[in-house]
């Protein structure tokens, strides 16, 4: 077949046409002869035709793929990090909340010891009574301390600049100290005097009272420190106690029914900087005993024997029944000299 016919046949044609069904299926590669007989041909190829697509087979499924489980920590990992960290917050809050509602201090007893028996004519009708020692540990600042008895007049205390030690003064109603305040004042030998808050001690006319004794204050017993320039006295508020008013020193408690100003600088002469552990001062050494000052001729003979008993005359050879204590030493042989 001529060019011209084939040009001719391609024309004739319409464009998109289904392939000729001699044809095999798929692209046209392969080339045309004379007539459309493939055996003869100048070895030219024929126009390509429409690609076809092959379609899926019927009936064939998708292989679904495999995934792996996931845990429930995997599922709601979120909402347990959240739920947890809210309960912590909670945690901590309430934590927060009931230490702050816990008092700082605890007591095991209140110090209520029996009366004594009635004191000598002379002394104090209150001396006190002595307390079982406590020990004097010093603690950080916010550490709870339980003491055995209440008021404690030793025991754990509070060690940092005007904590504890406390600054020496008249602390009113509103004030909050606690035990490991002052406790370190017992500690260096001063005295706290501990007031009630339902005591006549708390009214206005006796915090006036209370400031007027404090000014009149003596000098320490020992040491002689005026009242305010070291740690003492301390005049504060205290609930946890068995009477309206108490005064302390170490290890010791001077109970008080109101403000018997008398009965405490006694309480306080008598055992002020002398009982504390920790001391500023040596406490001065005890008096000559009454006796020493007594003549020694005093010792010898009677007070009712006269020096004149024995005569100037008595010979120094007296005879050995004569007793010693009869005879004066003023009236014995002098040593030879």
């Amino acid at each position: 077949m001529s060019k011209e016919s084939r040009r001719r046949q391609r024309a004739a044609s319409p464009s998109g046409s289904a392939p000729d069904a001699s044809r095999p299926a798929g692209p046209t590669t392969s080339a045309t002869g004379s007539g459309g007989s493939g055996t003869s041909g100048a070895g030219t190829t024929g126009a390509p035709g429409p690609i076809r697509r092959e379609a899926p087979r019927a009936g064939r499924r998708e292989r679904p793929r495999y995934q792996p489980k996931r845990s429930f920590m995997e599922r709601y990992r979120t909402a347990i990090v959240t739920v947890a960290a809210i309960a912590g917050i909670a945690l901590v809050g309430l934590f927060v909340f009931t230490s702050a509602a816990q008092p700082a201090y605890a007591c095991s007893n209140v110090f209520d010891p029996p009366a004594t028996a009635s004191p000598a004519a002379g002394t104090s009708p209150q001396p006190g009574f002595v307390q079982s020692d406590m020990g004097n540990q010093h603690v950080a600042q916010g550490t709870k301390v339980t003491y055995t008895n209440c008021p404690p007049a030793s025991g754990k205390h509070y060690i940092a600049s005007g904590i504890g030690p406390v600054a020496p003064r008249v602390y009113s109603v509103d004030d909050t100290l606690i035990p490991q305040n002052w406790v370190h004042n017992l500690e260096h030998g001063a005295l706290v005097l501990l007031y009630r808050g339902d005591s006549p001690a708390a009214t206005p006319e006796g915090q006036a009272a209370l400031r007027a004794f404090y000014d009149d204050y003596p000098p320490s017993p020992v040491c002689g420190f005026p009242a305010g320039t070291r740690e003492g006295p301390v005049f504060v508020r205290f609930d946890d106690m068995a009477w309206p008013m108490a005064a302390l020193v170490w290890d010791r408690v001077l109970p008080l029914q109101e403000l018997d100003t008398a009965a405490i600088i006694e309480f306080d002469a008598a055992f002020g900087e002398k009982t504390n552990p920790e001391k500023f001062c040596e406490a001065p050494s005890a008096p000559p005993a009454a006796s020493a000052s007594v003549p020694p001729s005093a010792s010898v003979a009677p007070a009712s024997v006269a020096p004149s008993v024995a005569p100037a005359s008595v010979a120094p050879s007296v005879a050995p029944s004569v007793a010693p204590s009869a005879v004066p030493s003023e009236a014995a042989s002098p040593s030879p000299s």
